[in-house]
């Protein structure tokens, strides 16, 4: 029988209930699992440790992104599937099942990888600064085919302030495209609406409700689709999502002992990560702290340990990670904010860039509410890229109170710890569930 996994992040017993029945339904029937969220709890480590079935020490992928050392940048949401190592699923899975082919649709770190059909978002960025919306495909080929019968993939409503359920229709309905012409033995399909609505508003929001509800209904769609071409589903999430209400600076801090290196650029200050003595790259709840001057590091956990809201610091885990690691508590998160004067912050900092930005920005989910008439400035910037000029869509806030929800923790409630759904294959962390993929063809 063949399989496919479909990842709803997000999801935790805190969102099972009355408002996803179908959900429900499927964990009464087929039987429920909580997992320890891997650490850090993130898109990209959890997905490499399910891959790989290795944890981050092995694999590499110690956050969303990191510092890199050599170039002296650091970089967010890379796509090369190179980057993770050690042996992939579906590479195992070849040397064992007759005919096997994998689908690995819109799980991260999707490009250049060795499973049979990938999509991925991917924008176009022509040389005159202008940006397309976009994605990329294995087979090349099928990049064009989907686009011609599902219409363009709706990348505003992946990411940003349109961030909703319309991009999380899009990749289900890719997902049975695949299915019809490829029938692939294993299908990878994430599934990212929850985790907008979540963050960005918190699991405690009145309009979370009616965003559950949503999501069951589509994901209910998609394991009755599968079913009823005889191929068995797992359900599965990432990392459940924590209230949070205390943004912590942690670079605006390195910054009031003089161990930051800021650049001025046209009157914005930027960070200069590769001649400042220690700063921090957030990513949620977490933050790798990186310290250029070995000498400074019982200096810098002495202060990270008297930091309101930071509720423990670990060593590092891997050649990539930070030279310190600090985990909040849970009701606070990290900022990547290093300016003290928001007149100055980088040109990038009220934009939507998740590749500029040294550091997570959960903002990126907000329209700026100090905005006036913000749809006229949004249209005005669409106005001016359809006639070829180029503008920032400074829409986005710098107020890090208006996020309600993070993750990363790996020490989280029962009700927050993430989900396998549909296996008795016994699962304790997220390396588990790669054994209990493979534990089906067997």
């Amino acid at each position: 029988m063949r399989l496919a996994v479909i990842n709803v992040v997000g999801l935790s017993k805190s969102i099972l209930g009355p408002n996803s029945p179908g959900i429900s339904a499927f964990a009464e029937k087929h039987g429920l699992q909580t997992y320890k969220p891997a650490f850090p709890a993130l898109t990209c480590t959890t997905q490499s440790s399910i891959i790989t079935g290795s944890p981050p020490d092995q694999h590499g992928i110690v956050a969303n992104g990191w510092y890199d050392r050599e170039s002296a940048e650091v970089r967010f949401w890379k796509q090369s599937n190179h980057l993770v190592l050690g042996e992939k699923l579906w590479d195992t899975l070849r040397r064992s099942v007759p005919g096997f082919t994998c689908a690995k649709l819109f799980w991260w770190y999707n490009m250049h990888s060795t499973a049979d059909f990938t999509i991925t978002p991917r924008p176009l960025y022509p040389a005159d600064g202008r940006k397309f919306f976009d994605i990329h495909t294995q087979p090349m080929s099928l990049r064009d085919e989907l686009k011609n019968d599902l219409g363009p993939f709706p990348f505003p409503a992946f990411w940003g302030p349109g961030a909703g359920i319309a991009s999380s229709k899009w990749i289900a309905a890719s997902a049975k495209w695949v299915e019809d012409r490829h029938r692939p033995t294993l299908s990878l399909t994430y599934l990212p609406h929850l985790d907008y609505c979540l963050q960005k508003n918190g699991p405690n929001a009145p309009d979370i409700p009616a965003e559950i509800q949503a999501i069951d209904s589509l994901v209910t769609d998609l394991i009755h689709y599968y079913e009823s071409r005889n191929i068995r589903v797992l359900l599965l999430s990432e990392y459940g999502i924590s209230p949070v209400d205390q943004p912590i600076h942690l670079n605006r801090l390195f910054r009031a002992k003089g161990w930051l290196s800021i650049k001025d650029e046209l009157g914005h200050d930027t960070l200069d990560s590769g001649g400042s003595r220690v700063f921090a790259v957030a990513d949620h709840q977490i933050a790798h702290i990186y310290c250029n001057d070995q000498s400074l590091i019982p200096q810098v956990r002495r202060l990270l340990e008297e930091t309101p809201g930071i509720e423990e610091i670990r060593p590092q885990n891997h050649p990539r990670a930070g030279d310190l690691i600090a985990i909040s508590k849970p009701a606070a998160w990290f900022t990547y904010y290093f300016w003290n004067d928001d007149n100055k912050a980088p040109d990038y900092a009220r934009t939507i860039d998740i590749h500029r930005k040294p550091g997570y920005d959960p903002c990126e989910l907000f329209i700026d509410p100090e905005l006036k008439f913000p749809k006229l400035r949004i249209a005005g910037f669409l106005l001016k890229k359809k006639l070829g000029l180029r503008g920032l869509l400074n829409v986005i806030p710098l107020d890090a109170t208006l996020v309600k929800g993070s993750h990363g923790r790996d020490q989280v409630p029962e009700s927050e710890k993430p989900l396998l759904i549909g296996t008795n294959y016994p699962v304790s962390n997220a390396e588990n569930i790669h054994s209990a993929i493979l534990d089906h063809f067997r």
